[in-house]
């Protein structure tokens, strides 16, 4: 039986490339310049597995791609107050992909962030500080 794909309307590169249009992309070297601003929240919307696998940024807010729109949302009964704050919100993922169709979704919401443009991929490359998961856990000395 031979299997037709239908094409899809609107490709997830087109999506991503028209998200980037209308949003604030954030330069890794930037982030890292801003990663101790107390003004400023990170936050990362990876699967916690690329987390365990390839670290974090330390003081980033991790919040499941799946959730955040009803994070941000003072309405859902999912919202967290940590979304509440009169901060600058800079979201990553790996690549800047998801991240740039979260930022505008919530653009589209009324929640005015940033992303980083080429996500975590260049972060430590690029001299940005990462964390690992067992860091805080494993012995001194």
């Amino acid at each position: 039986m031979e299997m037709v794909l239908a094409s899809l309307r609107k490709p997830s590169s087109q999506m991503v490339a028209e998200a980037r249009d209308r949003i604030e992309e954030i330069e890794t070297a930037d982030l890292i310049a801003m990663v101790e601003d107390p003004n400023v929240v990170i936050v990362d919307i990876r699967d916690i597995r690329e987390r365990q696998r390839s670290g974090y940024i330390p003081g980033s807010v991790h919040a499941p791609r799946g959730m955040v729109e009803f994070w941000v949302d003072p309405e859902s009964p999912y919202y967290k107050e940590v979304f509440g704050q009169n901060k600058k919100y800079i979201f990553h993922c790996a690549s800047g992909w998801r991240s740039a169709l979260t930022v505008a979704t919530l653009q589209d919401m009324g929640f005015e962030a940033a992303h980083l443009r080429e996500g975590f991929s260049t972060w430590a490359t690029q001299g940005g500080p990462v964390e690992l998961p067992d860091q805080k856990d494993a012995p001194k000395g």
